[in-house]
């Protein structure tokens, strides 16, 4: 009789292998911030990473193909007040990203394709309703528009930003928000809190669902919702050891397994894949990565699979969504790791197979950039729907900039990705304003680029207007 002392799992043999040298990105004045964040958002067009700003907060947005040193002068993001907490891109457009600050606001801004080229101050909208910091922020999973923010008044508010406006403010907590998120079709919203309780709430009505305790140590903890509805959370117990634990959402009281890591400080933040159903546990100040596969079919549910050791700590991390995969190299998940130092590197969690061809057991149909509900369908209609699904084989092609269309608001986002439509009556009004608007921007463009060359022909001891009448002088000659 033979005994399986081995779990068969194709993701057993995962490991992680960072990238060359020469395609990591460098000099990069990543915040010195203590605030609990990762401070980084990835997609497939961009990497953007909270920077130290002199008298505000800003950060950059590189194209993610922008590899090695980065000059001093690389044009940022710099529209808030004070210190940047929080960054996220847009999951159906990758070129708009929301921004959460200090100084209570949430800001909204468009990057064009190839990146920045001068400073960026006015965002497209702002959102203003909470009192103080605006610690977290996160967008809807499945419907276009919708972006939840969580402050520390204690409110978390759901927006559509699409007309700017606060939908639903869930006021339900007592004390500081640890974390918030949603569920896999975004219905639902499960937070931790200081005072040691997870919450779910209705994400439309702010209904308290349920209600339970949460780790007992009285530092931060985290929450997040797995595919098929369980919990997962992150925290300490009375003895300052951190641990993890799978919940189900009816009973969260009662953990289906808790289990300590270590004695170390950092606060685990869990990030998980829900194709793969794997989980990587990190945290800022950690140099290794423990990634576990979860399996409700086999105990003890969550298996730890391995650990990724580096000799540098991290003062962040980004992950990059599964369509930006490289399928070749049988690429599962890719976080990019934020040095003291200024260097943001990236790390393949690679899955080794003899074979080159597509693994499709690898790579279930995933999240597309396309939202399955408009805001409108979400919030008036009551609709919820699981995300627009694609393949992976051949490859994902990221698309070209979307145009922002400015309805009554002169700072509206108004498009609904990927869906056509007639045009309306006012049409011809609307387009004469949006034309007005890109005026308005151009000559802004062109006012700031021209500080800009006069700023560094006197930096170069260049007399203004001299590389330009030496041009004319060329071009009088060879016509001669």
């Amino acid at each position: 009789m033979s005994v399986q002392v081995v779990r068969q799992s194709k993701f057993r043999h995962v490991y992680g292998q960072p990238e060359k040298k020469e395609f990591c990105y460098d000099d990069i004045r990543v915040t010195k911030s203590s605030w609990d964040s990762m401070f980084c958002s990835v997609n497939p067009k961009f990497l953007a990473v909270v920077t130290e700003a002199a008298g505000g907060g800003a950060f950059i947005a590189l194209p993610l193909n922008k590899f090695g040193r980065q000059d001093k002068d690389t044009p940022i993001i710099a529209g808030h007040k004070q210190s940047v907490t929080d960054i996220q891109w847009c999951p159906f457009n990758d070129n708009v990203i929301a921004s959460a600050s200090d100084d209570c606001t949430v800001k909204i801004w468009q990057v064009p394709d190839g990146g920045l080229f001068i400073n960026m101050t006015e965002p497209i909208v702002t959102l203003e309703y909470h009192q103080r910091r605006v610690a977290f922020i996160q967008w809807h999973p499945t419907a276009n528009n919708i972006l939840m923010s969580v402050g520390a008044d204690h409110k978390i508010v759901i927006w559509n930003v699409g007309t700017g406006e606060p939908l639903k403010v869930i006021d339900g907590h007592t004390d500081i928000i640890f974390s918030a998120a949603f569920n896999y079709n975004g219905s639902k919203i499960v937070t931790t809190c200081k005072d040691k309780m997870i919450r779910i709430f209705d994400a439309r009505s702010g209904e308290l669902l349920e209600k339970g305790k949460s780790h007992e140590g009285t530092k931060s903890a985290r929450a997040i919702f797995l595919k098929d509805g369980s919990i997962l959370t992150t925290g300490f117990s009375k003895m300052s050891e951190r641990q993890y634990a799978l919940r189900d959402e009816t009973m969260l009281d009662d953990p289906i397994i808790m289990v300590e890591v270590d004695t170390s400080n950092g606060i685990l933040v869990p990030l998980y894949d829900p194709d793969t159903s794997v989980v990587f546990l990190t945290a800022k100040g950690d140099s290794q990565i423990r990634y576990f596969e979860v399996n409700m079919d086999q105990p003890p549910y969550v298996h730890y699979i391995n650990t990724f050791l580096s000799s540098e700590p991290q003062r962040g991390l980004g992950y990059l969504p599964k369509r930006g995969m490289d399928t070749s190299i049988n690429e599962i998940f890719r976080l990019y790791k934020l040095h003291g130092t200024g260097k943001v590197e990236p790390i393949h969690f690679l899955v080794p197979r003899k074979s080159d061809n597509f693994q499709a057991d690898l790579y279930p149909d995933t999240a597309s950039d396309i939202p399955a509900l408009s805001a409108e369908e979400w919030w008036n209609e009551k609709k919820d729907a699981n995300p627009v699904l694609i393949s992976l084989k051949g490859g994902y092609q990221a698309k070209s900039a979307q145009t922002l269309q400015v309805a009554k608001k002169s700072n509206v986002l108004d498009k609904m990705p990927s869906k056509g439509g007639a045009a309306g009556g006012g049409a011809d009004s609307a387009v004469v304003t949006e034309l007005q608007d890109e005026v308005k921007r151009l000559r802004k463009m062109i006012l700031s680029m021209d500080k800009r060359i006069k700023a560094l022909e006197e930096k170069q001891g260049i007399k203004p207007g001299s590389v330009e009448d030496g041009e004319a002088s060329t071009k009088q000659n060879g016509a001669h």
